[in-house]
């Protein structure tokens, strides 16, 4: 293995924690809902970025039995 392929390996790795910690603390992914929205729903407008962050958070803290505490 080339030091190339160990930078890959490990920049590859990083990539995914901090995928997965970004999922488990709950930091809204705005590239994935544009890219579900261009899969999923052609021809809708996506929020843009600002809109996005303003709607997750008030989802997150405006709905019942969302929180634990």
């Amino acid at each position: 293995m080339t030091t190339r392929d160990m930078v890959r390996s490990a920049r590859s790795k990083i990539e995914r924690v901090a995928y997965v910690v970004r999922r488990v603390i709950g930091v809204p992914d705005y590239d994935r809902y544009v890219a579900h929205l261009h899969a999923h729903h052609a021809g809708a407008r996506p929020m843009d970025r600002e809109e996005f962050i303003r709607q997750r958070l008030a989802d997150r803290y405006n709905k019942p039995g969302s929180r634990c505490c």
